[in-house]
């Protein structure tokens, strides 16, 4: 279970959640991980659980915020001398309801979040480590970034474009730096808890498997693709589901 011995990574949006699961998964398994978030207390409460200061450290700060992510790049190789891994988890989802309707301030915001963000996150590890030294990226999208579905248009228009930043990004970084994604379904997370809370049993049937996903199923799929074991595979995105688009359901 060392396969990350001697790796750092930066997990975006890692004090719960999925980004939380990735981050304990590769943890358990060797590396150094720093976590980004905006409150203090799930930052501190993260690296605790994660084990303490010796496995993983901390920064404050919006993930769209470029100083912070310049911070956060040199923060890290100050103390551990590489930045190895990159996972763009952060995401905002602001507006519940029809596109056509949504405030175009709020489609502005969805999107330097969760498309320009990644890019530039991307960027600032490539140029202060990746490019001379290798690594992987991991970004987190959605089914709905390979379908269309109620309610959430911004967002999943956001995750269609994460999908293709990944495609992109896969040609333009090889042979020394790998990028894919994952596109889960309904995973039970505080950040999805409008789409499940009440009514998870319901939710539940249209799956074939018959239930929603958790955090620690993307946790363990997200560190096979960080890790060797997929040192052939770049620029993909797998669907994470329980098979629910099989089903012709957009599963949230």
């Amino acid at each position: 279970m060392g396969d990350f011995d001697g790796k750092t990574a930066i997990i975006t949006g890692g004090t719960r959640g999925i980004g939380l699961a990735i981050a304990e998964e590769i943890g358990r398994r060797g590396a150094r991980v720093c976590v980004t978030a905006r409150k203090p207390e799930e930052l501190e409460a993260a690296v605790e659980k994660l084990g303490g200061p010796d496995r993983a450290m901390a920064s404050r700060g919006s993930a769209d915020d470029e100083d912070h992510q310049q911070e956060t790049v040199q923060a890290v190789l100050d103390r551990w001398g590489s930045v190895d891994i990159l996972v763009n988890n952060a995401a905002v989802n602001p507006h519940f309801g029809p596109m056509i309707e949504a405030p175009l301030s709020t489609i502005r915001k969805v999107m330097e979040v969760n498309v320009v963000s990644p890019v530039s996150w991307a960027q600032k590890c490539w140029e202060a480590w990746m490019r001379d030294h290798g690594g992987a990226i991991l970004n987190i999208a959605s089914v709905g970034g390979v379908r269309t579905g109620p309610f959430l248009g911004a967002y999943n228009a956001s995750k269609a474009a994460l999908i293709h930043i990944t495609k992109q990004l896969g040609g333009e970084m090889g042979p020394k730096v790998r990028v894919n994604a994952v596109a889960p379904a309904v995973v039970k997370t505080y950040f999805a808890r409008a789409l499940y809370e009440g009514h998870e049993e319901e939710s539940s049937r249209a799956y074939p498997m018959k239930r929603l996903g958790e955090p620690e199923d993307i946790g363990k799929l997200g560190a096979f693709l960080l890790s060797d074991d997929a040192s052939w595979i770049t620029g993909e995105c797998v669907v994470i589901d329980g098979g629910v688009t099989t089903m012709g359901g957009a599963g949230g």
